[in-house]
């Protein structure tokens, strides 16, 4: 699992007396020698306590035998023989002693992990608030109280808690996963246990030869090939500018080397990225949709800095990570009263006519304003590093946070917008064009929205990641619009960019589809390869065959991204999909048997194979794979939908109604649910029917769902459909009410 200190010493000697001749990982004990200034701002840094070996030093937990009662069952954290122990309940329901082997962070929270025999590294649910006393730390407290029953996925024992597949490649260095996909068990490896050296600056071992060999002191990277530096050397304020801009702009690999651990992605690969100068050779970034961010882009999930960066006015002026963090302390180079006023004039923002509000309050600093804080893990308070102008107008349009009420919390949007008009009332920003609305409702799915997302797609303004979440946005709005921004996105030179013509491009019918996005089989970004490789498979029935061996390479990178991923059910269910379009069966059952072996607590591998089964024609195979996913997975509505509609096909309308009921109870947000629910009971229960689809529409706004409540109800000669007409004419065409008014002979 890791390399003892006592070989990493020997290790040491070794490369003392010796020159490596291969570029290799040395260890922090080679670095500190020469490099104690950096090797003692490091230590003690959230980079060092990433993670450690249980000790003394390390754990900060009270296991002196301390009980946590919690749902009347108690909890113990305790130490014996210098070691330490939990003893938690485990997936049988019973409670049971676990050895601590692992410490996972320090502040405001440290978690600990558990080694199992199979080589899976566990993070137990309960954690240490290790904050003062006084702001309510020095605590025990279960991080995920809502995940109890082993059937969950982030249950602490499955994959949703797992260190080798969600949280090592970031929290150590040189990490290798080695999965055994026939043993289902792990022999992960690290260079080193924490976040040290290397895992920014690279394998230190060139750098260690350059040392000895006085004749090449003058080499300018001196043996390491990334470079770390800042992407401006000189900041000038220009004649009436209130904010100092760069001189000019060599951009560095900094960033892409904060960001392989300070973004949400998925890994794809171990390839080098930051020496390719590509994020997607390794990762597969997450754009800015509605399940991470709000439309205005400030985050809603975690999204860990940089898919915030990226849409902001410091990334496109070349603003680096070390701008304002020591990149070995991670600490601010400045007070953060002071930090911004590197750049931001003082005279003109530091000042009560820019902030209004009392020089010495939190509401006069920069960064309760522009980076407001958002609370994840229960303590831990990370701010939005998107730098948005506050717009308690977007608040009150998308519910999206309204950074005034952040310490107003007996106010609302309305009373921090009329406070804000009053302030700048000759501001542009109002008038300026924002992604904002366009997103808002192109995520409500509304008519039209094609153009609008076309328009931010094609305007170079706009940052890289917003042209490309405007693509990524498209997928279900095919039209003019979409295709003319998806053909020329793809011809860019930004990756970011590309994915998202990938993305918008999965429904365009085959030949569009085909023309548009089969150049990117041959692109030089391994993700731009898999993804295109991944949205052109569907149509592999229809190719011809020198398309089909133009996918076929291409489908070769997309399958080693799956065998990446091998430790996941995902991946083969993502195998199984592709085998699916080829018409692969038995391939395709065998890798959706993978897949739940792997995982059994993952839904869409059950849905997968029991949609082949239904192919084949096999329709009871299909019902008894789903109710075999249900039973182990009873709180997911995917499946209880999907015996939904399985029963539907079986003509069983009793039972599916029973399990379209059983979705819109565990998803009662899931407008289309509802939607379906009430088609599905107008035989029998017309009044639930109308009940269920009215809540389709308050959930969705979605005209289309309210047109299909007026359609029931007037087919159904009900008293209400006049006053569903009346509600439908201020959302829909008038060409649509008098379709229906035709239709039904209504005057």
């Amino acid at each position: 699992m890791y390399i003892s200190r006592s070989i990493l010493l020997v290790f040491c000697l070794f490369f003392l007396v010796n020159p490596i001749q291969a570029t290799e990982y040395v260890g922090v004990n080679q670095c500190k020698d020469c490099h104690q200034k950096e090797y003692s701002a490091w230590q003690g840094s959230h980079h060092d306590m990433s993670m450690k070996h249980v000790s003394s030093d390390s754990v900060l937990g009270n296991f002196t035998d301390f009980k946590l009662m919690e749902n009347n069952q108690v909890n113990r954290f305790y130490r014996k023989d210098n070691q330490y122990w939990v003893n938690i309940k485990g997936p049988d329901g019973k409670f049971h002693d676990y050895q601590i082997k692992y410490t996972f962070g320090y502040e405001p929270l440290q978690q600990y992990m558990v080694e199992f025999e199979d080589g899976r590294v566990q993070l137990i649910p309960f954690a240490w608030d290790s904050r003062p006393k006084q702001q309510g730390g020095q605590r025990w407290f279960n991080l995920y109280p809502q995940f109890t029953d082993k059937h969950q996925e982030f249950f602490w024992t499955n994959t949703g808690q797992n260190w080798n597949y969600m949280c090592a490649d970031c929290h150590s260095t040189n990490v290798s996963k080695n999965f055994d996909e026939n043993t289902n068990s792990y022999n992960t490896t690290f260079s080193e246990i924490n976040v040290a050296c290397e895992a920014c600056h690279g394998p230190a071992s060139e750098h260690i030869n350059w040392t000895k060999q006085k004749s090449t002191q003058d080499i300018v990277d001196k043996g390491f090939s990334r470079d770390l530096s800042k992407s401006v050397k000189a900041w000038a304020l220009k004649d009436n500018a209130t904010t100092m801009s760069p001189t000019s702009i060599k951009h560095s690999q900094q960033n892409f080397v904060c960001a392989q651990c300070h973004s949400r992605h998925v890994q794809i690969s171990d390839e080098n990225h930051v020496d390719k100068n590509e994020f997607g050779e390794r990762y597969l970034l997450s754009l800015i949709n509605s399940s991470l961010y709000y439309p205005d882009g400030q985050v809603y999930d975690e999204n860990f800095v940089y898919g915030s960066f990226l849409q902001s006015k410091m990334n496109a002026n070349g603003v680096v990570c070390s701008n304002c963090h020591d990149p070995h302390s991670a600490k601010l180079t400045l007070p953060k009263e002071t930090v911004c006023l590197q750049c931001h004039q003082a005279n003109n923002y530091a000042n009560k006519k820019h902030h209004n509000h009392p020089e010495t309050s939190a509401g006069a600093q920069c960064v309760n304003c522009h980076m407001p804080e958002t609370t994840y893990m229960q303590v831990d308070n990370r701010r939005d590093h998107g730098w948005h102008i506050p717009r308690p107008d977007f608040a009150k349009q998308f519910n999206s946070p309204d950074t005034c009420l952040s310490c107003h919390q007996d106010k609302n949007s309305e009373w921090s917008d009329k406070h804000v008009l009053s302030w700048f009332p000759n501001s542009s920003i109002r008038q300026d064009e924002h992604f904002a609305p366009v997103f808002a409702a192109a995520d409500l799915n509304y008519p039209g929205i094609s153009k609008e997302l076309s328009k931010i797609a094609q305007t170079k303004s706009y940052p890289d990641i917003i042209r490309a979440s405007a693509l990524d946005r498209m997928s279900n709005k095919v039209d003019t619009n979409s295709l003319i921004a998806i053909a020329r996105a793809v011809k860019s030179e930004k990756s970011i960019i590309r994915l998202g013509a990938i993305n918008g491009a999965i429904q365009l019918p085959t030949v569009e589809r085909w023309r548009v996005l089969s150049p990117l089989l041959t692109d030089e970004v391994l993700a731009v390869r898999a993804e295109a490789a991944s949205v052109l498979a569907p149509l592999w029935q229809e190719l011809n065959s020198e398309q089909k061996s133009k996918l076929q390479i291409a489908l070769k990178d997309y399958f080693s991204v799956q065998e990446f991923n091998k430790d996941r059910g995902f991946s083969h269910t993502n195998v199984g999909n592709i085998y699916t379009h080829q018409g692969n069966y038995q391939n395709a059952e065998k890798a959706y048997r993978q897949s739940i072996k792997i995982d059994p607590y993952f839904a869409q591998a059950y849905i997968n194979l029991a949609e082949l089964f239904r192919l084949q024609q096999k329709n009871q195979l299909s019902i008894t794979t789903l109710e075999t996913g249900f039973q182990k997975i009873p709180d997911n509505s995917e499946l209880a939908y999907a015996l939904g509609l399985a029963n539907i096909r079986a003509k069983q309308s009793s039972k599916a109604n029973t399990y379209f009921a059983k979705a819109t109870d565990l998803a009662p947000e899931n407008s289309h649910y509802f939607y379906v629910y009430g088609i599905s009971l107008e035989a029998s229960k017309p009044a639930s029917a109308y009940k269920a689809l009215l809540q389709a529409y308050r959930l969705s706004n979605n005209p289309q769902h309210l047109y299909a409540l007026c359609d029931m109800q007037l087919r159904n000669k009900s008293s209400q459909a006049r006053q569903c007409l009346i509600k439908l004419a201020d959302v829909a065409p008038a060409a649509a009410i008098e379709q229906l008014k035709k239709q039904y002979k209504i005057k």
